[in-house]
């Protein structure tokens, strides 16, 4: 390949080609007047005199780059956007760096900012600041993208997994361990009669759509590393709470369970990238259902399980032949390398 279609350290040096990089390749694409002042931090003009702010930041080290379903750049967007919406926040601007091993082929890095693009403009949020390191060959496994988001909570949202309450009925939005289960089989080079993709999505807008119609949320939690066995157990920790889940009742693809069965992973604790775990009053829980299911990324949502009992933090999942056994916090990382 020639070095003019791939990254060079010399494009992390300040020099004309790391310039060249910025603007071109990236900033060309992502556009607007704050990033386009190329300043060292970008300035906001905020017209808010009231509210509270949310704030995350989060880095991301997915392999391979590329995965049925998505790529690291939807997976950065559409994490950061979903931390924040996961405190019932808006959000609006995000922070965006790269770190890029030489020998990275531009073509790739290319498609990647046009993904973040897409990606961006279907959250509504805008890349406000950015940064590039190359290192040496060997030294990031291709890319490794780091990003910050901010976004606003209206007034009257109090969103957080400390706020799940007795009674609450526990929702998903649909389809759980799909996204761990793709990036394994891209890995591994597996094939499946069907093959599984990625939910990497931003749920924003869906997040929005619940709280525009149903203020009294307590709680959100986006079940990624560690699925929703450590999203369930983290509520059940913060909020002091029992939770009861329904195993007949966890929507899976058949092609996903099928292929976590053939691997002996408990789809569980598989990763998810476009899933929201709500807790709500149990007599809000069908207008939630039924908001999720008009949107796009709620088509299969459903009332899983319950809160139970105050007082001793645990998940119990009510098993399909009438058992139920405790579903511990994951020890580990069942899966490195998926987000």
């Amino acid at each position: 390949m020639n070095q003019s279609n791939q990254i060079l350290l010399a494009h992390g040096g300040g020099g004309t080609l790391m310039h060249t990089l910025i603007r071109e390749t990236i900033a060309s694409k992502l556009k607007n007047p704050i990033l386009e002042k190329f300043d060292d931090s970008a300035i906001l003009n905020v017209r808010r005199t009231a509210g509270r702010i949310a704030f995350t930041t989060d880095s991301y080290v997915v392999k391979p780059l590329f995965f049925r379903g998505g790529d690291i750049g939807r997976l950065a967007v559409s994490g950061t956007v979903n931390d924040l919406a996961m405190q019932g926040a808006k959000p609006v601007v995000i922070s965006l760096s790269f770190i890029i091993e030489e020998g990275l082929p531009l073509a790739n890095l290319q498609k990647i900012v046009l993904s973040i693009k897409r990606t961006a403009k279907e959250a509504n949020v805008f890349v406000a600041t950015g940064d590039v390191k190359v290192v040496q060959k060997g030294g990031a496994d291709g890319l490794f993208v780091n990003t910050s988001g901010i976004g606003f909570i209206p007034k009257g949202v109090n969103v957080s997994s400390h706020n799940a309450k007795l009674g609450d009925a526990v929702i998903i939005n649909g389809f759980i361990a799909d996204h761990g289960i793709s990036i394994m089989c891209e890995r591994e080079g597996l094939k499946f009669q069907t093959q599984t993709r990625s939910d990497c999505a931003p749920l924003a807008g869906l997040v929005g759509a619940i709280l525009g119609r149903i203020r009294n949320i307590h709680c959100m939690k986006d079940p990624t590393r560690g699925g929703i066995a450590s999203a369930l157990n983290e509520i059940a920790q913060n909020s002091e709470v029992s939770i009861e889940i329904d195993e007949s009742e966890i929507p899976i693809r058949e092609a996903t369970f099928a292929a976590c069965e053939m691997l002996g992973l408990d789809p569980l604790i598989v990763a998810n990238e476009g899933k929201v775990i709500v807790a709500c009053p149990a007599a809000l829980a069908p207008d939630v259902v039924q908001t999720m299911r008009k949107h796009r990324y709620g088509k299969a949502a459903k009332i899983i399980g319950r809160v139970t009992g105050k007082g001793k933090p645990e998940v119990i999942l009510k098993t399909a032949v009438g058992g139920s056994r405790i579903i511990d916090m994951p020890y580990g990382e069942l899966l490195p390398r998926i987000c």
